[in-house]
């Protein structure tokens, strides 16, 4: 510990304390010729009996904070998606996933629903920051080996594929989404029945 963080620790402040407590007995006459060991250990003692200087927690995004840097994220996505050549099907399919992205990531629809929900939050995340540009990168990758070898298998199919299974993951998480707001609804309507019946 640096000498200037022990100064503002408990420790010493605590030390300071019990070393002023000799001093004042030191005044009052009952500490003697041996003062100067009575405030040490006066010192000493408050510095040992003192709570020890607790590390300051660490702070981490909330899941709002995540959210928004997920937002962020997909708009940095976009831009790379714009300077990418893709075959017409490919193309239209992974227009129909950002479209599925923007939605599930709107702040006006599904933000506190996933800021609530750490897992999908996560699929989410996963699906912009990882899923997509991975598929993208390895079409353009093999696509030019493909240019020097070819025959084997167009790797635009594995494209469409790879956004298909990706479209469908993220349907059957809105899905989800919705299914959790529907219930929140039909929770509420039995609150208001239950409450009115109750007090009729």
């Amino acid at each position: 510990m640096a000498i200037s963080e022990y100064l503002g620790s408990r420790k010493h402040i605590a030390g300071s304390v019990c070393g002023l407590l000799g001093l004042a007995l030191t005044f009052a006459g009952l500490a003697g010729a041996y003062w100067p060991v009575v405030v040490a250990g006066l010192y000493g003692a408050g510095a040992l009996v003192a709570p020890p200087q607790r590390p300051a927690v660490p702070r981490f995004p909330t899941p709002t904070e995540q959210l928004e840097e997920v937002r962020a994220d997909l708009g940095r996505l976009g831009d790379y998606l714009l300077a990418v050549e893709l075959p017409s099907g490919a193309a239209e399919r992974l227009d129909d996933l950002m479209v599925l992205l923007a939605a599930l990531l709107d702040s006006d629809r599904g933000a506190e629903l996933l800021a609530r929900d750490p897992e999908r939050l996560h699929a989410l995340s996963r699906a912009v920051r990882q899923d997509v540009p991975e598929a993208v990168d390895a079409y353009v990758r093999t696509r030019w080996w493909t240019r020097l070898a070819p025959g084997q298998e167009p790797p635009e199919n594995h494209l469409e594929r790879q956004l298909s299974a990706l479209h469908k993951e993220l349907t059957g998480l809105a899905a989800d989404l919705r299914e959790s707001e529907a219930r929140r609804q039909e929770s509420h309507t039995r609150y208001l029945e239950e409450r009115g019946g109750g007090t009729g």
